[in-house]
């Protein structure tokens, strides 16, 4: 068994990405704990097909679930790494774990994993969707899941972190090739970031990340966000839009990959903003 890390997995109803995602990882002997959120196709059978320990419980967001499941399994490893159903490790990664030593890594508590994205079968290059890094690996015990975040989960770590660029994880949800999928997916999430966001404009949440322009790509993202959060409701998302395609040459991308720039760049935005501007008119 691996005595570098153990791998954590969240699914719901992942039997098209399971068995792809566990196939990627299968050669590097790594335990695997999977907490599900009440499927009922046949991912947990699938699990522990693969050997799997498989726990259950009632989903509320992904930041939520990835601090149970943390809590959960007694992991052994000194590092864990924290997988979504559909993703997977590709061959570049795969080497870099398995030659990986903790030994070399000795003042590092979190490491970054590059990540491609792909939309409908077409890799979304452009429109700042890649690179993308995300903290995927982290010391056990020392990473946790960031609760003042409502649907845009991340981990956390204290002290120094390190960027893997080369190696990478390839995310592709196959049950957005039915847009029905997506457009009832994002419904459900634009109502967690207004809420998550109106909450904020309360002081009700607060940023766990430090805001940091030049800092790590999560430091960045926070100081983003801090920015998104100034900028007025209603405009802002075609100045979203209009910087993905213009100024990070989302333009250039292909048919599909257009089309979710305007998807999650625009449309998504404007639903969301909508629904703040709501709650807002409720709430006064």
């Amino acid at each position: 068994m691996n005595k570098n890390f153990t791998f954590i997995i969240l699914t719901f109803n992942e039997e098209i990405h399971l068995p792809r995602l566990l196939a990627s990882i299968h050669g590097l002997n790594a335990q695997v704990n999977i907490l599900d959120s009440g499927s009922v196709d046949q991912t947990t059978e699938i699990a522990r097909e693969f050997g799997a320990e498989v726990k259950v419980n009632e989903f509320i967001n992904h930041p939520r679930q990835w601090d149970f499941a943390l809590k959960a399994f007694k992991i052994n490893t000194p590092w864990t790494i924290g997988l979504d159903a559909d993703q997977v490790v590709t061959s570049e990664l795969y080497d870099m774990l398995e030659s990986f030593n903790d030994r070399l890594y000795q003042n590092i508590n979190g490491i970054y994993f590059n990540r491609r994205n792909y939309f409908q079968g077409h890799w979304i290059k452009y429109g700042g969707y890649y690179p993308v890094y995300l903290l995927k690996m982290f010391r056990t015990e020392i990473g946790y899941s960031d609760l003042n975040e409502n649907m845009d989960h991340r981990f956390i770590v204290t002290g120094r972190t390190s960027i893997w660029k080369r190696g990478y994880i390839i995310e592709e949800n196959l049950k957005e090739n039915d847009i029905n999928f997506w457009f009832a997916k994002h419904e459900r999430y634009s109502d967690l970031v207004a809420r998550e966001e109106f909450e904020r404009s309360k002081n009700f949440r607060i940023q766990t990340i430090k805001p940091k322009l030049l800092g790590n790509p999560d430091e960045k993202k926070a100081w983003l966000k801090r920015l998104w959060w100034k900028l007025p409701l209603g405009m802002r998302p075609y100045l979203y839009y209009g910087y993905r395609m213009i100024f990070k040459f989302g333009i250039f991308d292909s048919k599909p990959a257009r089309r979710f720039h305007y998807l999650q760049g625009l449309w998504f935005r404007k639903l969301i903003d909508e629904k703040i501007m709501n709650l807002r008119k409720n709430n006064d």
